[in-house]
């Protein structure tokens, strides 16, 4: 397929001959440093005492994120941190846990913060019933003050979401829906365990709609067994021209089973290959082009009204664990297994097992496993990757340094990239501007600022940067 060059705002080139010679994969940035450079020498004690200099006599408006791991079936593309049961009752019990933990946070909060932005996390959020997610929402409201301008988001599943249900979750507060499809074409759904039908899948955002919610989302993969171009058409003409949601994702499906072992289950025969990956990516943004959707970032586009779109338009786009936000920099509060939160500067991960979290809670102590506390230069890359990933420049004397004496290591790579057309950058003019060529490759242009990957080894498997 030939190189297309898309002229939304920003616009970007699609270049298959440069995407293909960049390196394959790296980190999404939704942190600096990323999550697998936490470590254990940050606990308990490190976080309460961020939480003790953070929100203290802080009246600043917080965020908060709510990890749900409970699915009902498994797919077997996924390598979320779930827990798979059809038994409800084992969602009472971890609201019990969630209760302590926030009973636990409370005395270290500092009183009732303003809530700006909440998103319930999973697994699959909707596991929860009617009863258990206004016990939820009881919870939290005990703890927060919900905003009526505040973005407060849900991941569904259309399977288990009835029209009813979605007016509760309207009820409750939520104003924006995430909703999950990844592909309609059924035997693709055969293959990775996850049917789901274009009405059920109608019904859920068509109900959003009347129920009052401000943005809605869906999420496609790409890369899935027995994809083509060609099996992907109608999953995308049905979403653009009958769900017509306002924001799309459309995430990569990296095959790694020996990592994520429902993976296993897939036949790694019917995986398409790197070529044909990109055949159905390229298809896909050209399609979303001719749609009119704005493209935010990596793998994420919006209508232009949408106030993603709107953000990037006026450099007001920021990022965070659950992607592209206009809260991002808010402190970031998260409860539950295996949740992340970002308070001051410094971030906090609650145990990843179940068992774990319930044993520390048992035992009356925050459930933090690991953490990081982000030294001077790490706080000056954040927000150069940051700027980098929001909005696709940065002006070089913004960040107290001199640019050539700090960044001595990174010059060749700058270069470099400069010489294949990615950025446009000069230290004496004191910009750095990323090309409508590199916006799509900006995961590979702000890896040159990521201190980590060139001075330490890591364990850890990134994700295709395309």
């Amino acid at each position: 397929m030939k190189t297309i060059t898309i002229a939304n705002t920003p616009e970007f080139v699609f270049d298959r001959e440069l995407i293909s010679s960049l390196p394959a994969s790296g980190p999404r940035y939704t942190s600096y440093p990323t999550a697998d450079r936490f470590h254990d020498g940050f606990r308990l004690p490190e976080y309460v005492q961020t939480l003790e200099n953070t929100l203290k006599n802080n009246d600043k408006p917080v965020s908060l994120y709510v990890h749900i791991p409970f699915c009902n079936v498994i797919c077997y593309y996924c390598g979320c941190n779930k827990v798979i049961t059809k038994d409800t009752s084992k969602a009472d019990e971890y609201l019990t846990y969630l209760e302590k933990e926030m009973a636990l946070l409370k005395p270290h909060l500092h009183g009732k913060h303003k809530l700006a932005q909440l998103h319930f996390g999973g697994g699959t959020p909707t596991f929860l019933n009617d009863e258990q997610l206004e016990r939820v929402f009881k919870m939290i409201r005990e703890h927060f003050e919900l905003l009526p301008d505040g973005e407060y988001s849900i991941e569904i599943d259309p399977r288990k979401v009835s029209r009813e249900s979605v007016f509760k979750l309207g009820q409750l507060g939520f104003n924006r829906m995430s909703v999950g499809i990844q592909d309609f074409d059924p035997k693709v759904q055969a293959a990775v365990n996850r049917i789901q039908t274009v009405e059920e899948t109608k019904t859920v955002i068509e109900a959003a709609r009347e129920a009052g919610f401000k943005s809605i989302s869906v999420d496609l993969i790409y890369g899935l067994p027995h994809q083509s171009v060609t099996s992907i058409q109608p999953t995308l003409d049905t979403v653009l021209n009958e769900l017509n949601p306002d924001r799309l994702a459309l995430y990569h499906y990296a095959h790694l089973p020996h990592i994520f072992k429902p993976q296993r289950r897939i036949d790694t025969n019917a995986v398409p290959s790197s070529e044909e990956k990109l055949d159905i990516l390229q298809y896909a943004v050209h399609l979303l082009n001719e749609k009119g959707y704005v493209f935010i970032g990596m793998d994420h586009f919006a209508k232009p009204e949408d106030e993603l779109a709107i953000a990037l338009k006026e450099g007001r786009l920021q990022r965070n664990f659950q992607g592209y936000s206009t809260h991002a920099d808010c402190d970031l509060v998260a409860i539950g297994v295996s949740s992340i939160g970002k308070v001051g500067d410094t971030y906090s991960q609650n145990q990843r097992n179940l068992d774990d979290y319930y044993a520390d809670l048992d035992a009356d102590t925050l459930p933090i496993m690991r953490g990081f506390q982000l030294n001077d230069d790490d706080v000056l890359r954040r927000q150069m990757i940051q700027d980098l990933m929001c909005r696709f420049a940065l002006e070089l004397a913004d960040y107290g340094v001199d640019f050539k004496t700090y960044f001595a290591e990174e010059l060749p790579e700058l270069d470099n990239m400069a010489k294949l057309g990615l950025i446009e950058w000069n230290a004496l003019s004191g910009s750095l501007k990323v090309t409508p060529k590199g916006r799509f490759v900006i995961r590979n242009i702000a890896m040159i600022f990521d201190y980590y990957l060139r001075h330490k080894e890591t364990h850890a498997k990134y994700s295709q940067t395309v």
